[in-house]
């Protein structure tokens, strides 16, 4: 059994488990949402073998090119979903971000993404790599369900009125407090990967902390973003739809960061 396959029989069990959250959304019965959960931790299960396979392929870490890296932001997305849907009540948001783990997954697996296990670079080769990147896409993958979540609140405030009863599903409250317990998670896995990991690895690398290099300079972008969100949270009061816009705006330059700056920006990162 390779990689590939493996790869693609979890794709595909989280294909099946979108369908049925979506179907659990429009029907409106919990019990396609339960069966989607099952096969989502299902491909969970055989995505974490695909990428402990690509480990003894290629000996290295399993983000060290972007077909590697999608995935495993897919993977480690996933995975924190699974593991907070009942946790914080969250199953609505299960149709919107299955959604997003499929379209990442689909990206992955285009003929664009270069799938062949390279040798790594010598700045590469360095356990500097598994605790950056780790940590930071662990940081993202919650990021990534703060965004779904962040949504869902601007969608259920547009409907509610001032004084009206919830009728079913969770009202714009829980979605905004939801989304602060997750981005409050993420922020300091972000600032540790991201910065901090990222900052040491690239003294030993390249004999400098910092050397304002486009996604260096990205990953602080994204980090003052989030760190609007929740100083304006905290010392400001800030709650409801300027969060949930700040939220949305810091997502978008985290993934400018991820995909953008490899693509448009040349520099010191864009062996990656």
């Amino acid at each position: 059994m390779t990689e590939a396959n493996v790869f693609l029989a979890a794709f595909l069990l989280y294909i099946f488990a979108a369908v049925l959250y979506l179907l659990s959304l429009l029907l409106r019965k919990d019990g396609a949402a339960r069966k989607g959960y099952l096969l989502a931790a299902a491909g969970a299960g055989l995505h974490t073998v695909a990428l402990v396979l690509r480990v003894f392929v290629s000996s290295h870490a399993p983000f060290t090119n972007m077909y590697e890296s999608l995935s495993f932001l897919a993977w480690v997305s996933m995975t924190a979903y699974l593991a907070l849907e009942r946790r914080l009540a969250i199953r609505k948001a299960g149709p919107f971000f299955l959604l997003l783990v499929t379209a990442l997954m689909a990206l992955a697996s285009s003929p664009l993404m270069p799938k062949e296990a390279a040798p790594l670079v010598p700045a590469l080769q360095s356990h500097w790599l598994w605790l950056h990147v780790s940590v930071t896409l662990v940081g993202e993958a919650f990021f990534a369900i703060g965004t779904v979540t962040s949504l869902l609140y601007l969608a259920a405030a547009r409907r509610e009125r001032p004084g009206e009863a919830v009728r079913s599903g969770r009202d714009a409250a829980h979605w905004d407090a939801v989304s602060y317990k997750l981005i409050a998670v993420g922020f300091p896995l972000f600032t540790l990967g991201a910065l901090v990991f990222g900052m040491v690895w690239a003294y030993r690398a390249w004999g400098s902390y910092w050397s304002w290099d486009p996604k260096e300079v990205w990953s602080l972008v994204t980090w003052f973003l989030y760190a609007l969100y929740l100083h304006t949270r905290i010392a400001m009061g800030w709650k409801g739809r300027r969060s949930a816009i700040v939220a949305v705006l810091a997502f978008l330059a985290a993934m400018f960061t991820f995909f953008g700056v490899n693509y448009l920006l040349s520099g010191l990162h864009s062996y990656a």
